[in-house]
C-alpha cells in the first residue's frame, strides 16, 4: 500500500472496525509505524488540551501541564497496554501479535486526535454555559475510542465479545502487575546504587 493508500485505510478502519481490523490482522493492511504516529499525535493534542483550553472547562493551573512527560506517559500506558494484552492473550490462545495490538490501539485513537485540538479551540468562544457541546465532542470521541478498541481487540485475536472482555479485565490486571513489578525493580536498583555510594564515600573517607 502506498503512503495515501494507508491514510486513506484510516478512515475506513473507523468507519468499517470489523472488516479493518480483520484485514489488518489477516492481510496485513495496517501500519506499525502510522499506528505510533496517531499514539504521538494523540499524546500532543492531549497535551495541548491540557495547557490552552479555555479557562471555562480547564479546571487545572495550565502551567503546570509538561507536555514532554504527559507525551511520554501516553507512549508508556500503550506500550504496557500493549505488553500486558500480549501476554494474557497469548495464554488464552489469540490469534494477535504485538504488532497488531500496537496497531489497533493507535488506529482506535484516530476520533481523539481528530477531535481535541478543535475541541480546544473551540472551547476559546464558548461562554459558560454552553461548555456542554465541548464536553460532548470529547466525550463522544473517547467512546468511539474505547468502542473501536473493544472491536480490534475482539477481531485481532478472534475472540468473542464476551471473552474479550474478560480479557481486558485480565489485561488490566496484568497491567498493574507490571507496573508494580517495575516500581519494585526500580526501588530495588535505587537502594543498590545508594548503597554503592555510601560504600564508595566510606571508602574514600578512610583512604
Amino acid at each position: 500500500m502506498s503512503k495515501k493508500e494507508k491514510l486513506l485505510y484510516l478512515f475506513y478502519v473507523i468507519s468499517h472496525p470489523f472488516d479493518g481490523f480483520y484485514e489488518i490482522r489477516h492481510r496485513s493492511k495496517g501500519s506499525v509505524w502510522l499506528a505510533l504516529l496517531l499514539v504521538l499525535l494523540f499524546g500532543l493534542s492531549f497535551s495541548l488540551n491540557r495547557r490552552y483550553a479555555g479557562f471555562v472547562v480547564n479546571l487545572i493551573d495550565p502551567m503546570s501541564v509538561d507536555v514532554r512527560m504527559e507525551m511520554i506517559g501516553v507512549f508508556a500506558a500503550v506500550i504496557l497496554f500493549a505488553t500486558a494484552n500480549w501476554s494474557i492473550t497469548c495464554l488464552m490462545e489469540g490469534e494477535g501479535r504485538f504488532k497488531d495490538i500496537i496497531t489497533v490501539i493507535g488506529y482506535s485513537m484516530l476520533p481523539m486526535v481528530l477531535t481535541f485540538v478543535p475541541a480546544t479551540v473551540l472551547s476559546w468562544f464558548i461562554a459558560s454555559d454552553e461548555e456542554s457541546i465541548y464536553y460532548i465532542l470529547i466525550n463522544l470521541s473517547m467512546i468511539f475510542f474505547v468502542l473501536l478498541l473493544l472491536v480490534g481487540i475482539m477481531v485481532i485475536h478472534n475472540f468473542s465479545f464476551g471473552k474479550t472482555l474478560l480479557t481486558l479485565f485480565l489485561t488490566f490486571v496484568a497491567l498493574l502487575l507490571i507496573i508494580f513489578v517495575i516500581l519494585l525493580l526500580v526501588s530495588l536498583i535505587n537502594q543498590v546504587w545508594l548503597f554503592l555510594v555510601s560504600a564508595y564515600t566510606e571508602l574514600i573517607l578512610r583512604v
